[in-house]
């Protein structure tokens, strides 16, 4: 794959300075002054290029590797060729994250469309609106009466930030975006097509039918927050919604009102959250989970993908299924049903022809 159109290669990095940059351990020091300009598969790597190997799944591409370097745990180091840089590590695809920052920067952020410096001509920005320095408002973007923008952030083309929205410095608000009824804070990255701010569902049954309940809340997003490309988050009904400092949100994910997610959360694509749910620090959500309202999720939990959690769960488990429970009675009743439908008792894989 010639990646090169989009993210053209780097001047050059040698092993000594990344290896420091990296926290990792250079096996060799004869290899300190090789450079290294790129990142590739470790299977396609070739020279002049950067590749890691985290299990011994990896053996096999990793013993017939022509990279320049690879990371590699102190386990795997025996089966890197001579000629191959061995960078130690103990977490590789995390020392490879950072090298690969440092090799391509232009992929850390969402790329600009236009080059030109502070606000096009053809943006729409309010006189009452407040931007520090250097912000840059590309072509077709809108920003509301009153609203607020920190120095060094940038607003893309077809965004639109809503009156007295809030963003702080060096933000990145993705093309197509809209920002509204929120308070972001620093170094906040939102991709392209995401919703932020719009109302929650929130009705109630009368004698007419349904009355809208009117959503008065905010939107919260703390520092260092990244949310994917297709992601909405509903403000509050009569409280905020809050997601916490570091927290990751993948693609297509929906965060209806007054949920509360932590710091350093992860969640992966399709999961769905529905109202006043509150999630603990450093928890984790599988793809396509379900969580349901005003339940709450302890600190450290994790939860696997295509999950469907009915109530509250403890800090620090494992829990899987529909409905949701601890990971070892998920597997088991899993194993269990396989059984059955294969026609055996005992676990074992065989039984009748189908």
């Amino acid at each position: 794959m010639d990646n090169h159109r989009f993210f053209p290669p780097h001047e050059g990095i040698s092993l000594s300075d990344l290896s420091g940059l990296c926290g990792a351990e250079l096996a060799d020091p004869s290899f300190s002054g090789r450079m290294v300009t790129g990142t590739a598969p470790l299977s396609r790597a070739g020279a002049g290029e950067l590749s890691f190997a985290n299990s011994a799944k990896s053996i096999r591409d990793l013993g017939k590797s022509r990279a320049a370097a690879v990371f590699v745990t102190e386990r795997l180091a025996s089966h890197v060729p001579s000629d191959v840089a061995a960078l130690i590590a103990a977490a590789p695809q995390s020392a490879f994250a950072r090298a690969t920052a440092a090799l391509v920067p232009s992929a850390v952020k969402p790329m600009r469309f236009t080059s030109a410096p502070g606000v096009s001509l053809a943006a729409h920005v309010d006189p009452s609106a407040r931007l520090e320095d250097n912000v840059i408002v590309e072509p077709f973007a809108v920003v509301a009466a009153g609203a607020e923008i920190g120095a060094g952030s940038v607003i893309a083309s077809g965004a639109a930030i809503g009156p007295g929205t809030r963003i702080g410095r060096d933000c990145h608000i993705g093309h197509g975006a809209t920002v509204q009824h929120a308070l972001l804070g620093n170094n906040v990255v939102i991709h392209p097509g995401v919703r932020i701010g719009q109302d929650g569902f929130g009705y109630v049954p009368g004698p007419r039918g349904l009355d809208k309940l009117p959503q008065v809340g905010r939107v919260i997003i703390q520092d260092h927050v990244e949310i994917g490309s297709g992601t909405t988050i509903d403000r509050g009904a009569i409280d905020d919604t809050v997601i916490g400092e570091g927290t990751k949100i993948d693609n297509l994910v929906q965060i209806a009102h007054n949920v509360r997610i932590g710091r350093h959360c992860v969640i992966v694509a399709q999961v769905g959250i529905a109202g006043s749910a509150t999630l603990g620090d450093g928890v984790m959500i599988g793809g396509a989970a379900g969580i349901n309202g005003h339940v709450t999720i302890g600190d450290g939990a994790q939860i696997a993908a295509l999950s469907g959690v009915a109530g509250d769960v403890p800090p620090g488990v494992r829990w899987g299924g529909q409905p949701a429970r601890p990971m070892r009675g998920f597997l088991l009743d899993a194993a269990a049903a396989n059984a059955r439908a294969f026609g055996r008792k005992d676990g074992k894989k065989g039984g009748k022809n189908t």
